[in-house]
């Protein structure tokens, strides 16, 4: 195996990429399987579960792009830096 970094365009598979595309692909799934969340109980102040639990996917939702994004920006600083060398 060669020291040498990966020429450019060719795709480089890490677990930080890893960790990103599960912090991206984690709300479609949470969300298409509507089965797990098509009921009306537990409520949460008079809400039934249905409709808190979507607005929630949307908080954490955002959370989860935030950090992929942010671990995006690293990665790519790293890659930067560690070409320069």
């Amino acid at each position: 195996m060669s020291d040498t970094p990966p020429e450019r365009g060719e795709p480089v598979v890490t677990p930080v990429r890893v960790v990103i595309a599960l912090c991206l692909f984690a709300p479609f799934v949470a969300l298409l399987w509507v089965g797990s969340y098509s009921k009306v109980d537990p409520t949460f102040i008079g809400i039934p579960f249905f409709y808190w639990y979507q607005m929630l996917w949307v908080l954490i939702s955002t959370a989860l792009t935030m950090t992929a994004y942010q671990l995006w920006q690293r990665d790519q600083r790293a890659r930067k830096g560690g070409a320069s060398k």
